[in-house]
């Protein structure tokens, strides 16, 4: 079955291959004239296709058992992939049950600053009530693929060691930090010393009664945001940004139902996320810290949701959009403007992508020369797969691996955990998410990205 199955999917890259000759130039300028993509070095297999993409025959359990290693270590995706990739994690972590818990989301970064380095760490929650080590590092030689679990991250009387590492994310410059949220304190803990260092502390400022949810960070880890919480009621109040260089907060309150907040990668624009006017979902406030300006984008205007922020830019989901599952882009100007739309599907009953991540964002390149990437899981027969888009508006997507989790499958309890909101490391080598496989359990997997092929 499988062999019919991959001379289908052959038949489906060779047609891909000739659509991707053809293409022509986007709204920002088109493939040919992109300089190449900032990764460490390029990754094999892969191929480009044409939106809205094709579709692929679902595989089962049983046909990814024929590839992917019962323990950790690297394999290789079979055709049409043939994209290289490591297990991380397998049934000896948690005695052989479903302790793995699934990388936080697409734009919290699970993986180290590694690019001067050979090897990569990453973290991942292993649940301690089942059988886990609780929030757990692991390092991959990048010369050899060769993964190693280097241990829990915490001592067994640590408080951490029940934490499910959800919202924790590495620093973009500093190899061994990793930011993890302490009620009302963001704190910075080196994976390798274990020394850990507070950022901020909302107390002094906000009372005792606050907490913090859902921080992130500028790439030079010089400001930061966070959603600021009752501790008694666990209300939403809006969002707080600090500075560390000078020490300074800045209060951005709740003004219809507030959801969240995240800082650009410059540490310069700040995006709330608010249903200011009580109807549809969640406006996009766009503010320029440096002078004050702001633009609102409502929801009905093609507000972004599920979105992941550049240097000055942001991308994500348009629920309004005319195409299927489109994905669009806003530039934080003074007032704000629509960029292109930069990924779409093509129906309404199958989700391409869900979760878009581009934690590789580079402040050398133009946006229109960057590119991201994202995956989704759903019931339709089609292969959900981890899929790359350029930028620029173009109608290029790079297929790069299945997902490989089924929802109706035990590994993962909920649809929310099954879910792959995984996210790209800083070089955008490398993609990162959990998937159950079809069985009774979740595991962590890398594939490495041949992002060169959407540049060739």
């Amino acid at each position: 079955m499988i062999e019919a199955r991959r001379s289908l999917a052959v038949l489906l890259l060779a047609g891909a291959a000739l659509m991707s000759v053809s293409c022509g130039s986007g709204e920002e300028g088109g493939a040919a004239s992109a300089a190449p993509v900032a990764v460490t070095a390029a990754a094999s297999g892969g191929f480009v296709e044409q939106l809205p993409g094709g579709l692929r025959p679902r595989w089962k359990a049983s046909e990814f058992r024929t590839f992917v290693p019962e323990t950790r270590g690297k394999f290789s995706f079979p055709p049409p992939y043939n994209t290289e990739a490591v297990r991380i994690t397998d049934a000896s972590d948690c005695g052989g049950a479903d302790c793995v818990i699934p990388v936080g989301y697409s734009y919290w970064r699970n993986t180290n600053a590694h690019e001067n380095a050979n090897e990569m760490y990453i973290f991942l929650g292993l649940n301690s009530q089942r059988g886990g080590s609780g929030p757990t590092l692991f390092k991959l030689d990048k010369t050899t693929d060769t993964i190693t679990k280097v241990g829990p991250l915490f001592p067994a009387v640590s408080k951490f060691v029940r934490a499910t590492g959800e919202g924790w994310y590495f620093s973009a410059s500093r190899p061994n930090k990793l930011y993890l949220n302490d009620g009302p304190a963001l704190l910075r803990y080196d994976v390798v010393s274990h020394l850990f260092d507070t950022v901020f502390d909302v107390t002094q400022v906000y009372g005792s009664d606050r907490y913090i949810w859902q921080a992130h960070s500028s790439n030079d880890d010089q400001v930061h945001s966070a959603t600021l919480r009752v501790k008694s009621t666990g209300k939403n109040l809006g969002c707080i940004v600090f500075h560390e260089a000078t020490g300074r907060f800045s209060f951005f309150p709740e003004r219809g139902k507030f959801d969240e907040c995240h800082i650009d990668k410059s540490g310069r624009y700040l995006l709330l996320l608010d249903n200011i006017d009580g109807r549809h979902d969640l406006e996009n406030i766009f503010i320029d810290l440096e002078t004050g300006a702001e633009s609102v984008v409502y929801d009905e205007q093609g507000g972004v949701g599920h979105a992941d922020l550049g240097y000055g830019y942001v991308i994500g989901n348009d629920g309004w959009n005319p195409l299927p599952n489109a994905i669009v882009s806003w530039i934080f100007s003074s007032p704000v403007s629509k960029g292109p739309r930069v990924f779409y599907g093509s129906s309404w009953n199958i989700n391409r992508i869900e979760h878009v991540s581009h934690q590789n964002a580079k402040p050398s390149l133009p946006m229109n020369r960057q590119f991201a990437c994202g995956a989704a899981a759903d019931r339709a027969p089609a292969q959900n797969e981890v899929l790359c888009f350029r930028l620029d508006g173009s109608d290029d997507e790079l297929v790069v691996a299945p997902v490989m989790t089924d929802l109706d499958a035990p590994g993962g309890e909920t649809e929310y955990y099954k879910a792959p909101k995984g996210n790209l490391d800083i070089s955008g080598r490398y993609y990162i998410w959990t998937a159950n496989m079809g069985g009774n359990r979740m595991d962590a997997f890398l594939v490495k990205v041949p992002a060169q092929l959407l540049f060739n």
